[in-house]
């Protein structure tokens, strides 16, 4: 009895001892399956780079190197584009390209316009304007004549003023060739040692006309130098600027025009001073022209740092058929030009 006795008891802690084992099992195998499920979860759940998951910062993108007067992120810390007056209606800009020759017809060394007979000059505008049109399609080019009506001199001449006028049939007749195309003229002024506010009331008879715009050239303003043109680079500062625009403002009002283009050359710092003084006009658009040459690289970083970096309204950019390639460099192209920022809305070729 006491050995069945001993026998049932033991049959029966084996049996508890069977069940505890087997509910140990049960558990172990939930807790594999959950940890299995939660290695899944991580692999299906995206991890961060290697970088990252490690502790270290993440790697930046590589920031884009821009060619000199190409980084819109330069541009936008000076200034542009430029918050000024909308274009009132009949502007030329900024709907239009001005593509324009400069020159003198009774000059071969001034530029395109005095260096070929009429009819081939006239002819091969037109190819530069449809080179335009065809690399920036989206912008419509007007063409243009860009005169030099007072002409710096070497000497005093009879006015004592180093500067030549040039005659009214002169004025008129490269008018009626601009005419012939369809194209604008421009009257430049370089005033040697006379001053604006005495020569550009001289041209209010032309000036009065919807097609004809304004040219203003620091280079050969020489009364603050008191130096002979050629000797030195002149100046005009801001104050002039205001003056001539404040005049093409009245001829417009008085007239009933429609809004005067105002190209003012530039090529060094010191050749337009207080240029954040310069002020903006509904009727006036003034365009800020590089006009310096040589090599492209130098052409780059003039218009970086005197056009780009003194914001004013609008921006142009000139080309020396000549000049620009005396030393093998080639011309700089429509192309390469239309990637500037901001891009050039006047192009002058000489």
């Amino acid at each position: 009895m006491p050995l069945r006795k001993s026998l049932t008891t033991g049959a029966a802690e084996a049996s508890k001892l069977a069940g505890k084992i087997l509910l140990l099992a049960v558990l172990l195998a939930g807790l594999s399956l959950g940890s299995t499920e939660v290695q899944a979860a991580k692999r299906a759940k995206p991890q961060p780079e290697a970088a990252t998951a490690a502790g270290e910062t993440p790697t930046a993108p590589p920031k884009v190197k821009y060619a000199v007067g190409e980084d819109p992120d330069f541009a936008r810390q000076k200034g542009w584009p430029v918050e000024g007056p909308p274009p009132p209606p009949g502007a030329i800009l900024p709907e239009k390209r001005i593509v324009a020759y400069y020159g003198n017809p009774q000059s071969k060394r001034m530029g395109v316009l005095g260096e070929y007979p009429k009819d081939e000059m006239l002819a091969r505008l037109k190819q530069e304007v449809a080179r335009w049109e065809k690399a920036d399609p989206s912008k419509p080019v007007q063409p243009a004549l860009h005169l030099v009506t007072v002409v710096a001199q070497g000497e005093p001449g009879k006015a004592g003023l180093y500067r030549m006028v040039m005659p009214d049939h002169i004025v008129n007749m490269v008018y009626d060739w601009a005419k012939e195309i369809n194209a604008i003229l421009f009257l430049d002024i370089q005033t040697g040692m006379d001053n604006i506010r005495h020569l550009l009331p001289r041209f209010e008879w032309i000036l009065k006309n919807p097609d004809v715009h304004l040219g203003m050239d620091p280079e050969f303003n020489m009364g603050p130098s008191g130096r002979r043109p050629g000797t030195k680079i002149g100046t005009y500062d801001a104050a002039d600027i205001n003056y001539a625009s404040g005049f093409l403002q009245g001829l417009v009002e008085k007239y009933n025009l429609p809004p005067k283009v105002f190209v003012v050359h530039r090529f060094t710092r010191n050749m337009v001073t207080n240029s954040k003084n310069i002020i903006l006009r509904p009727n006036v658009q003034i365009v800020m022209n590089m006009d310096g040459w040589g090599a492209p690289w130098l052409k780059r970083d003039s218009y970086r740092d005197y056009i780009i970096a003194e914001p004013v309204q609008f921006t142009g950019f000139k080309l020396f058929y000549h000049n620009d390639t005396k030393k093998g460099d080639p011309l700089m192209t429509p192309a390469e030009i239309l990637r500037f920022v901001p891009t050039p809305i006047y192009i002058q070729y000489q």
